[in-house]
Order: C-alpha cells, then structure tokens, then sequence
C-alpha cells in the first residue's frame, strides 16, 4: 500500500473540468464527486484546483464537503475578473477557505496561462479527477489538455462524466 492510500494519509487531488454545465449536469457531477470523495473514508484530502466556473467550482465544493483542506492554484492577477461574473461569488468564498493559494505571474487570464495551472495542479496531485466528456480542448489549456499532460507525468486519471450529463 502506498503512503498516499494509507488510512489517515494525505492524498492530494487535482481537480479539472468543464465550464458552463447545464444545472442538471452540475447536479449529476456535483452528485458523482460526493460519492467519488466519500470512498477515500478517513484519509486526510488535499483538492488542488483553480476554481473556474463550472467543474473546477464543483470539486472544490465536494473536497470541503469532505472535510478536505484546497489548495487553490490562481493563473492570473486577471483570472476572477475573466470568469463569468455570477460566478465571482463562489469563487471568493472558495479562495477565502483555501489552505494554500499559489498566484501564477501571468497578467492576463490565457490559454498559456490556463495550461501552465494545468501543469501546476497536475504535478502537485497524486491523482487528478476530470469532469471530461472525452472530447478534445476547446482551446488550448482545457480539459483534454490536462488530462493529456496528467498521462505524460504518469498521474492517474479518474474521469468523472455521469450518464445524462452534458455540454453546452
């Protein structure tokens, strides 16, 4: 057994996914993530995330729910601002009970930006958790993207995508 799947161990979780989910697919992968994280019983989590709208809020919320400490990786000074504004929200209060916030020096919210987060979260996770429908990035830094970079690392990847969930 590795140190990571010990009772009481902690096991760092990287969290991606889709932005814009239609509410019935937020309510299925909010749903999926419960059970998903409940199976790791009395291990100590550690959710990794950057809190867009959409998945990556979605996983957050379900570490906390959990009991799990996050651990927010911010790929821009301008990232909050270039997500949808009825999200801003959500995320501060996510970043208001991160453990750790790591703040990437780009100055705009880019895809280079976005894909070097994705790295971040990656190499700083045990496993990665995707909200994915297996369909290749709509732009360069997306879902597809990461999960791509989590099998060149050697990351496991677990994706997450409910029966009846979908896209815009």
């Amino acid at each position: 057994m590795s140190d990571s799947t010990r009772p009481g161990s902690n096991v760092r979780i990287g969290g991606t996914g889709h932005r814009g989910l239609p509410s019935v697919t937020a309510q299925l992968v909010r749903e999926a993530l419960r059970t998903r994280l409940a199976s790791y019983g009395d291990q100590e989590l550690t959710g990794i995330s950057s809190l867009a709208d959409g998945a990556d809020q979605l996983f957050a919320k379900a570490i906390l729910d959990q009991g799990g400490a996050l651990h927010v990786i911010v790929p821009s000074a301008g990232y909050r601002e270039a997500l949808p504004a009825e999200a801003w929200s959500e995320y501060d209060r996510l970043l208001a009970r991160a453990r750790q916030v790591e703040c990437l020096p780009f100055p705009a919210s880019t895809e280079e930006a976005h894909m070097e987060a994705g790295r971040l979260l990656v190499d700083r996770s045990d496993l990665l958790i995707a909200v994915w429908d297996g369909q290749p990035a709509r732009g360069h830094g997306g879902t597809a993207d990461v999960v791509a970079y989590a099998g060149q690392r050697g990351v496991p990847v677990e994706i997450v995508w409910p029966d009846g969930a979908s896209r815009d």
